[in-house]
């Protein structure tokens, strides 16, 4: 479950960056609105997906209030949740 959890963040993570910094670029420098569309999407789903999986970690493995916090806010900032998965998260 926590390969599982660290996936899903890094490529929550990943499809934030690419929205921000190629995407929105894209559609507001070079009028191309599609790749907003496209990586908007997938970014949302994966951000759903973060956020569910981020509720399911927290019932699990008994997780602080405070811990939960900072799982759930990582998935608002730009490299959020691969800081959130390098402090937060034991590697096994």
């Amino acid at each position: 479950m926590t390969k599982a959890f660290r996936l899903v963040g890094w490529l929550e993570g990943a499809s934030f960056l690419i929205l921000l910094f190629i995407a929105m670029p894209l559609k507001y420098h070079w009028h191309m609105p599609l790749a907003v569309r496209v990586v908007g999407m997938a970014h949302g789903l994966l951000f759903l997906a973060y956020l569910f999986s981020a509720y399911n970690m927290a019932s699990k493995f008994d997780w602080s209030f405070r811990k939960q916090a900072k799982a759930y806010i990582a998935a608002f900032l730009p490299f959020g949740t691969f800081v959130f998965n390098a402090k937060y998260l034991k590697q096994n």
